[in-house]
């Protein structure tokens, strides 16, 4: 690969995930817009050791079938989940095809991925083995299942890449730094490909119960009903765990028309910052620099915006924070541009919620349907001023424009630009 020096566009040219709501990312998308949930009451742990909460689990996968019995008995959850993300994304772009890469170009692509906790089931594993069990000795896979960097490895490996591999774990926004770290390698002409995302498992009943005592997980209402994630709502009671995964393959804008590939959005544009104020307690003017630097980077206005996917936790100090921010960033044009959170829908997803959620920004741009935020009967007046899509989505507004927020425990905050693709 040679780089000439010109400013190089980045698009998205392969989808792929592993969500509440499966792995087909067309027909995922179409329930998220018609407002289909996927949390309900399950028992978390195991033997003695188990809780009830609501939560948003991934199907099982036959990770031996997908991913080869040697290679996947070395691999905790949240690789499998991941590994599968990122295979399907791969073929999504295309680029499983015979000469669609060559063996030279596969040694430029890098590898981007975020998690917040690692393989925390094997961890878990391990700890009941000894302590609760009475083992003096536990699996040798253990380290290598439950580090961070396992799952980045292990799509490396199965793809033959070798570019830089990379894990950013910065909490909630693990994945969309991951993301933002691959655009600026590929413009930067370090590559013209990279393949970006995240991943988590995060379900073990010892994370459970860390959550809890943080008192921040959703609980039942006044009546005893399962409690459901009602992000900006008046009623909100906290947030939902999940788990899943998601890919996406950035391509120099050029190198992809060269091949005929199928672009879904430009990625347009990134931006950082840190709230330094507080480790868990967010802070609208660190959100609102890093809206306003993600903007500037992709050389828009917030006039310009139709449509944000919010960090939208469903937590009492986390909405109204966002929500100011967004007023501040947004001005005048609050009023007409649509803000949902689909985490009413999937749950929290953690290291992996930047990349499920810009994945659902990339197809909110891609279709023009803009799915909604479940639950929300009554904004609550610090959350108002904003034009929330509730219960259903909105089908063919068009979106030229979008944001994509993740904002973390630290006080990192990532947010991602997506633009319908133009040939200028």
């Amino acid at each position: 690969m040679v780089y000439d020096g010109r400013a190089r566009r980045v698009v998205i040219t392969g989808l792929g995930q592993v969500t509440p709501h499966g792995r087909d990312v067309a027909a995922a998308y179409s329930a998220l817009v018609d407002g289909q949930s996927t949390l309900a009451l399950r028992t978390v742990g195991d033997g003695a050791h188990t809780a009830q909460l609501v939560s948003a689990i991934c199907g099982e996968l036959d990770a031996p079938a997908l991913l080869g019995r040697a290679r996947a008995v070395t691999m905790d959850r949240v690789s499998h989940l991941s590994a599968v993300a990122a295979l399907d994304a791969w073929a999504d772009a295309g680029l499983n095809r015979e000469g669609a890469l060559s063996p030279d170009a596969r040694e430029d692509v890098c590898v981007m991925w975020g998690c917040g906790g690692g393989g925390q089931q094997t961890q878990e594993r391990a700890c009941r083995d000894l302590f609760l069990r009475g083992r003096t000795r536990i699996s040798p896979l253990t380290v290598v299942q439950s580090m961070l960097n396992a799952a980045a490895g292990h799509i490396a490996m199965m793809l033959g890449l070798g570019g830089a591999c990379l894990t950013y774990s910065v909490a909630c926004a693990s994945s969309a730094v991951a993301i933002a770290e691959a655009l600026r390698r590929v413009r930067a002409g370090e590559c013209d490909v990279a393949l970006a995302g995240g991943g988590e498992a995060a379900l073990p009943y010892a994370t459970v119960m860390a959550w809890q005592s943080m008192q921040v997980l959703a609980v039942a209402d006044a009546a005893g009903a399962p409690a459901a994630c009602r992000p900006f709502d008046a009623g909100r009671r906290g947030l939902v765990l999940g788990e899943g995964a998601a890919a996406l393959v950035l391509e120099e804008r050029d190198h992809a028309l060269a091949r005929g590939a199928h672009i879904y959005a430009e990625l347009a544009g990134a931006g950082a910052s840190c709230d330094h104020t507080h480790l868990t307690a967010p802070d609208a003017h660190g959100q609102w620099r890093a809206m306003h630097a993600a903007l500037r980077d992709a050389g828009a206005l917030p006039q310009d915006l139709q449509y944000v996917n919010a960090h939208g936790t469903a937590t009492a100090e986390g909405d109204p924070v966002e929500c100011e921010a967004l007023r501040r960033l947004l001005g005048d044009a609050a009023p007409r541009v649509a803000v949902s959170a689909t985490k009413s829908l999937h749950g929290h997803l953690m290291g992996a919620a930047g990349a499920v959620e810009a994945l659902i920004t990339v197809m909110a741009v891609h279709t023009g349907h803009v799915p909604p935020t479940a639950n929300l009967d009554q904004v609550d007046a610090a959350c108002g001023g904003l034009d929330h899509v509730v219960r259903q989505g909105r089908r063919g507004m068009g979106v030229a424009l979008a944001l994509s927020n993740s904002f973390a425990f630290g006080g990192s905050n990532q947010v991602l630009v997506f633009r319908r693709d133009n040939p200028a």
